[in-house]
Order: C-alpha cells, then structure tokens, then sequence
C-alpha cells in the first residue's frame, strides 16, 4: 500500500540546499510517485515563500529559475486538499497546525517533517497519523 504523505516545508528546503540525504530522497521518490503526495494553499504559499528567501537562495546550489522549475514538478504529483475544518491541535508552533489539518482532510498515512518534537507535543492525538523524519521513513521501507 502506497504512503498517503504530506511533506513539511523543512524537508523541501533542506532537499534543496543539501546535496543528498534522506530529504532529498524523499522528494526524489515523491517526484517518482512512490508516494500519495498532498498539498493545501497554506502548504503551497509557505513552499513558495521560504523557497524565495535570501538565506535560502544563498546556500542553494540552483538557481532561482531551477528551483520554480522543481516546485512546478513537485506540484504536479501533489493531490489538491481543500480545508474545510480546522483541528487546531495546539502544537508547540501554532503556524504548523495546518500540516495535521492537511493531513485529516486528506487522510494521510504520514508526515514527513525534520521538526517532529514540535508536531508530536499536540494536544489532539490522531493515532492513524504517523510523523515521522524522512530517515524514519526510509528505513522502514
């Protein structure tokens, strides 16, 4: 059965400015449809955002054409999930809310994400939905 995942911007980034690791894995086997990728307008504008910032753009190895050249084909294999109820699952970063809010709507297996403290110390438990680090997830495959 094929992971349902949403994937946090920390690991977009880090894809991006890394030159290979796990994070990078994980986007290429997204990119491949090895995954059930979910994507919302919240998720989609704090990509496009953090993508363009200057501390970003500085240590990544593409240029700023290439990395809207990859979003592009990041946002190809994502599924559209509208938000119609909000969780509010009181996580430690009230701005992450909407990375678990994502996942219900779209039933997600997983959230892959290098900030998993932050997202596991929720008030609201969902016991179907793992979050995970993307290694954790590469090694249980």
């Amino acid at each position: 059965m094929t992971a349902t995942v949403v994937i946090d911007t920390s690991v977009l980034i880090s894809a991006l400015i890394g030159a290979q690791g796990p994070n990078r894995e994980i986007i290429r086997r997204c990119l491949l449809g090895k995954y059930n990728l979910l994507i919302s307008n919240a998720l989609f504008q704090e990509y496009e955002d953090v993508s363009k910032r200057e501390q970003v753009l500085d240590i990544c190895p593409l240029t700023q054409k290439e990395i809207l050249e990859l979003l592009h084909s990041f946002y190809s294999v994502c599924r559209w999930v509208p938000i119609y109820y909000l969780w509010r699952p009181n996580i430690i970063d009230e701005g992450d809310n909407f990375l678990i809010e994502l996942a219900l709507a779209g039933n997600a297996t997983h959230i892959i994400t290098n900030n998993i403290r932050d997202l596991l110390n929720a008030e609201l438990k969902f016991p179907n939905l793992k979050i995970l680090t993307p290694e954790t997830l590469l090694q249980g495959e």
